[in-house]
């Protein structure tokens, strides 16, 4: 019996990966050390990152409004932090 692949995580269980790896990215970018093929091929990946982050924001702000609303998602209040 063939075995199941695992299922694939989350865009919102992969955020702090991605982001980790998208600041990396930059720093790297910023450093100016690469040449321009290989700095072509990481503002690439970091604009994949970039979106896979934007996502999983999306979605987790979706399952917090589901949380605080659950009839009425769309119309759920956005969390504004109080400023010090």
């Amino acid at each position: 019996m063939a075995k199941k692949s695992p299922t694939p995580e989350s865009p919102v269980a992969q955020f702090e990966q991605s982001l980790q790896e998208l600041e990396q990215l930059v720093a790297t970018l910023e450093g100016g050390e690469l040449p321009l093929e290989q700095s072509l091929d990481a503002y690439a990946r970091g604009v994949g990152l970039y979106r896979q982050c934007q996502q999983a924001l999306e979605q987790a702000q979706l399952r917090v409004n589901l949380l605080n609303d659950p009839a009425q998602p769309d119309t759920a209040v956005a969390f504004d932090p109080p400023s010090a």
